[in-house]
């Protein structure tokens, strides 16, 4: 096949990759919203079948190019909806309840990919010769994983902050007050509690579900969502890491300098170092639950300001594939 019809059908995979991930948030939607386990099943075969297009059409737009597909921002915005929904199936396989969560994973995907076609689209080409580095094959791939796993433990921690407010408001939850005023301990040792009595009562209900007033009581409790969001963090962050550093190679590679504080370093470092306070504060008892979450959040943000704002109005790297 020529390299234009490669290129042709990478655009077909990608927004048929796109299409099926819409159908399949609708689907997950439709299990959360009404305990309808077929709807999730449905949604994850068509999950499954949308990840495929997202994979072909990586795979076609590197032959396409004769490289490794990840050049440019379009290409870097397909591999994002490829690792993304990969990492999130992996954990619907190890926890079947986090499936109908599927919704807001999937639909941040839909987002990426089209933003990416519409936007940041570049023919298929090869890398300029200051960027053409077998280190574009390491750095580059190692933030595509990094960044995608961190903004599914972000959504995680969004995901968790909303479940935790609704658990709250339904305990009632009343900090209690001892000579002078609450007590953290207390009040870390109620919540506590009350987590784990409503996540003793989620799994108890698996075939008999109990009545849920909203969507949001549907959900996994806060607790597991707190625990997803952390493993996934502490998984994704190493790699973050390493991509820095791979980054760091390349740069001395390309310009003769490990590291010059331009823009697209300093947010990566940003974006390090947020990440980074989050383990932190997921890991001291003080900061656990709300406060850690918060800082993922902020971390969210931060890899949407390296890869949008960054990439796009500042230095242009969304097109550095070419001659």
């Amino acid at each position: 096949m020529s390299t234009a019809t490669m290129a042709a059908l990478s655009d077909t995979l990608a927004w048929l990759a796109v299409l099926s991930y819409a159908v399949g948030a609708a689907l997950f939607g439709f299990e959360l919203a009404y305990r309808a386990r077929w709807a999730g099943l449905a949604g994850m075969a068509v999950a499954v079948a949308g990840l495929g297009a997202n994979a072909g059409a990586a795979v076609a737009r590197g032959l396409a190019a004769h490289r490794v597909p990840w050049g440019n921002m379009y290409e870097y915005s397909v591999m994002v909806g490829v690792v993304t929904v990969s990492a999130f199936l992996v954990w619907v396989v190890r926890r079947r309840e986090v499936r109908p969560l599927g919704v807001f994973v999937l639909l941040p995907a839909v987002l990426a990919i089209g933003i990416g076609a519409l936007v940041l689209r570049t023919p298929a080409g090869p890398l300029v010769p200051a960027l053409n580095s077998g280190w574009i094959k390491i750095h580059v791939a190692a933030a595509i994983i990094g960044s995608s796993v961190l903004c599914l433990a972000a959504i995680f921690s969004v995901l968790y902050l909303v479940k935790d407010h609704f658990e709250r408001r339904a305990a009632g939850l009343r900090p209690p007050l001892v000579a002078g005023g609450a007590r953290t301990a207390d009040r870390v040792e109620v919540r506590q509690a009350i987590a784990s009595y409503v996540e003793e009562e989620a799994e108890a209900s698996d075939d008999q579900p109990l009545p849920a007033r909203t969507v949001w009581d549907r959900m996994p409790s806060a607790k597991r969502l707190d625990d997803l969001a952390y493993r996934t963090t502490a998984f994704a962050f190493p790699i973050w890491t390493f991509a820095i550093i791979a980054g760091a190679i390349w740069a001395q590679s390309a310009w003769g300098r490990y590291w010059g504080w331009d823009p697209k370093e300093t947010w990566s470092f940003i974006t390090w170092v947020v990440f980074a306070a989050y383990l932190h504060a997921r890991a001291t008892a003080g900061w656990r639950g709300r406060g850690a979450a918060w800082i993922a959040v902020l971390g969210l943000v931060a890899l949407l300001v390296n890869f949008y704002v960054v990439n796009i109005w500042v230095v242009g790297l969304h097109s550095y594939a070419g001659v």
